[in-house]
């Protein structure tokens, strides 16, 4: 019996480039896995250089996947992804962090103090 391969950054970035129902599953099965959380981050600053590098920003796409990404993923990640999306000041960056932000994820990880 053999494994499934380690999946890699440039394998998550493709997964996460073309985000269909397949895709969001398998990215989403990552998310559960603590110990992927790299190669998580590593894939989705590997998407998001590549969408700043692109001929055409699809800033819809992009903003899309941030609000996704932003709803599915755990708590634990939430402040990392936060990260990557101030990471630049790209308008892809941008996008993304747009949908990251209307996710609300960042907020139901970590409740603003009730003072």
């Amino acid at each position: 019996m053999t494994s499934a391969p380690f999946p890699d950054r440039d394998m998550i970035a493709s997964k996460l480039s073309s985000l269909g129902e397949q895709e969001k599953s398998y990215i989403t099965l990552l998310m559960e896995n603590a110990a992927q959380d790299e190669n998580v981050i590593d894939g989705l600053h590997r998407h998001l250089d590549n969408a700043s590098n692109a001929p055409f920003l699809n800033a819809l796409k992009l903003e899309n996947l941030g609000k996704w990404i932003g709803e599915a993923a755990p708590s634990r990640l939430q402040i990392r992804l936060m990260e990557a999306a101030k990471s630049s000041q790209h308008p892809a960056y941008g996008a993304f962090r747009a949908g990251l932000s209307r996710s609300g994820g960042l907020e139901k990880a970590y409740p603003p103090a009730a003072i």
